[in-house]
């Protein structure tokens, strides 16, 4: 389908962007999850840990910390550890809540924990809250 006129897109475009909005969000949303979980762990977060946690490059995460701070997900100080500002623990704890219906509601199908628990790091991500609430409804049955 051809875009009507230069300026608009067409849905091949659109669709893409789409996709691309939705992996940056799932990457933010790791990296604070993952931020909130060594603060809460070690008391602090910082470049080393979070490049062995994903097993990226120092570069790597740099970068993307650098993306979160212009979002306003996190602070950052030189030689101080990460931490997340009100908006980055809000989207963590929502990432980590999300997390636990869906492997929760995977377990109560019958998925062992260990599979649950890997095949919610995607589903997470992509699961719109109508899902979401038939996730819990589920589980609460």
């Amino acid at each position: 389908m051809a875009p009507t006129s230069p300026e608009e897109p067409n849905a091949s475009a659109l669709h893409h962007q789409r996709i691309r909005t939705q992996h940056a969000r799932e990457i933010a949303q790791d990296y604070v999850e993952a931020i909130a979980g060594l603060i809460e762990s070690d008391q602090q977060a910082r470049v080393t840990d979070l490049a062995r946690h994903f097993g990226v490059s120092h570069v790597t995460v740099i970068r993307t910390i650098g993306r979160l701070q212009e979002q306003g997900l996190v602070h950052t100080e030189p030689y101080k550890a990460i931490s997340l500002t009100k908006a980055g623990a809000r989207m963590a704890e929502e990432s980590r809540q999300r997390h636990e219906t869906v492997v929760n509601f995977l377990v109560q199908l019958g998925v062992s924990p260990q599979t649950a628990e890997a095949d919610a790091e995607g589903i997470e991500h992509h699961v719109s809250p109508e899902t979401l609430q038939a996730m819990k409804a589920f589980i609460a049955q």
